[in-house]
C-alpha cells in the first residue's frame, strides 16, 4: 500500500492546473473537508472555496480552489473548478488592498446584486490571503 498512488487532475476553463500521481489530497467540499487516499470509494462532491492540500512523498503543496466538483473513480480524482491558483500566482499585498475596499463597500448601502458580487469576491480574497499565510511563495510579501 505504501507505494500505491492516486492520480489527481485539476482542470480549469483555461487548462490543466495539475495532473500527477500523489499520495493523498484533501479539499474543501460544501459540507466539510474530504481526504482521499488510494482505493477510495467512488463518489462525487461539490467543492467550496478553499485550500486543496496535495501530499506527495511527505511534502505538501497548497492550491487555492474556487468552487467546482470532484469525482473519485478508480484511483483517479478529477477536480473541475472555476479557477485554481498556486501561492506564487497570488499577490498578497494586492489581495489585502482589494479585501479592504470590498469590506468597505459591504458596509455601505448597495443593491442585492452588488452585495452578492462583493461577497463572492471577498470569499476569493480570503482564500488567497489564507494560502499566503501558509506559504511564503506569494508575491508581494
Amino acid at each position: 500500500m505504501a507505494d500505491k498512488k492516486i492520480r489527481l487532475r485539476v482542470l480549469t476553463p483555461v487548462g490543466t492546473k495539475f495532473d500527477d500521481d500523489i499520495d493523498m489530497v484533501i479539499f474543501r467540499c460544501t459540507n466539510g473537508d474530504m481526504g482521499v487516499l488510494p482505493d477510495h470509494e467512488a463518489r462525487s462532491a461539490a467543492l467550496d472555496y478553499g485550500i486543496m492540500r496535495i501530499i506527495e512523498n511527505k511534502e505538501e503543496r497548497w492550491l487555492a480552489i474556487y468552487g467546482g466538483i470532484a469525482e473519485i473513480l478508480d484511483n483517479v480524482v478529477t477536480v473541475v473548478t472555476n479557477d485554481a491558483e498556486w501561492p506564487e500566482d497570488i499577490n498578497a499585498e494586492h489581495a489585502e488592498a482589494i479585501r479592504e475596499q470590498v469590506q468597505q463597500r459591504l458596509r455601505e448601502k448597495q443593491d442585492d446584486v452588488e452585495i452578492q458580487r462583493d461577497e463572492v469576491l471577498l470569499r476569493r480574497l480570503l482564500v488567497q490571503l489564507e494560502i499566503c499565510s501558509y506559504d511564503g511563495r506569494c508575491s508581494g510579501e
